[in-house]
């Protein structure tokens, strides 16, 4: 298997690049590189003046690089993109992609600690080279920050008995690896709902590692300030916090969706919703 086949296939590969209508002399930006598939059907569709601009901060992602002059990968987090167009003479972009969801490439991957599946440590960091890991968060965070973790990252209504659990388990051995995690958290998994539980429990973690919720803020922000007027953007969001969050945004230009009217009463927003 080649490394970009280890990652997961694009969803709505067809739909999402349609979308953006591509210009074939267009500047383009897939924020979420990953192993490039996305990509790819872009600069399918891009003529020999066209542009893409690729951002992933994972560095196994690099080994997915295109060889194409129209093409550049920024090993970065897509937060940072109205930096480095700007630092590449980019002014303004004709459209953005965004493709939320972790790859299968990273739960497959027993050493990053993604999933509950596979023992192995409790890292969870996107980008291997900065950062708190995951087993660093469980031992150093005190019970009340980690109870609001899992109940806003996790959706967990249990947040309290299993932060102090946490707190419990660690006073008498440092937790490391995802085993050590899945021995706390089984008082706390239903009969029926055992992988939910397990997975919105993980999910909160590898949010908090990555500061995941803020990212997307900024990257959303960020490409609202590079579009040209008329410009398109497409994101596919899996989970309920970040599909909120786009929605929102879309609608309203704020992450709270609270609507903006002008003086006559009409609701101003940035985008015009095309799809959903």
């Amino acid at each position: 298997m080649s490394e970009s086949e280890a990652y997961h296939i694009p969803a709505l590969l067809a739909e999402s690049v349609e979308g953006l209508r591509i210009a074939p002399s267009g500047v383009y930006v897939d924020v979420t590189f990953g192993g490039g598939g996305h990509s790819r059907e872009i600069l399918k569709r891009l003529g020999p003046a066209g542009r893409l601009i690729a951002f992933d901060q994972d560095e196994d992602a690099a080994r997915n690089t295109l060889d194409d002059p129209r093409f550049q990968l920024v090993r970065s987090n897509f937060r940072y993109l109205k930096n480095f167009l700007r630092y590449y003479d980019i002014d303004e972009v004709d459209g953005v992609l965004a493709d939320l969801g972790v790859s299968s490439h990273h739960f497959d991957d027993s050493e990053r600690g993604f999933s509950f599946r596979f023992e192995g440590d409790l890292d969870m960091r996107m980008n291997r080279d900065a950062g708190k890991r995951a087993a660093d968060i469980l031992n150093d965070y005190p019970a009340e920050k980690l109870a609001d973790l899992f109940f806003r990252y996790g959706e967990l209504r249990n947040a309290r008995a299993i932060a102090a659990a946490i707190v419990a388990s660690r006073s008498t051995a440092p937790i490391v690896t995802t085993g050590q995690l899945l021995d706390i958290l089984q008082p706390f998994t239903g009969r029926d709902k055992e992988k939910k539980m397990l997975a919105q429990a993980f999910q909160a973690l590898r949010i908090e590692v990555n500061g995941e919720m803020d990212a997307l803020g900024e990257m959303l922000q960020r490409s609202l300030e590079m579009l040209k007027p008329g410009g398109r953007m497409s994101v596919i969001s899996y989970h309920s916090l970040e599909d909120r969050m786009v929605k929102n945004f879309f609608r309203s230009g704020n992450f709270e969706g609270t609507l903006v009217k002008d003086f006559f009463g009409n609701v101003e927003t940035p985008f015009e919703l095309v799809n959903r």
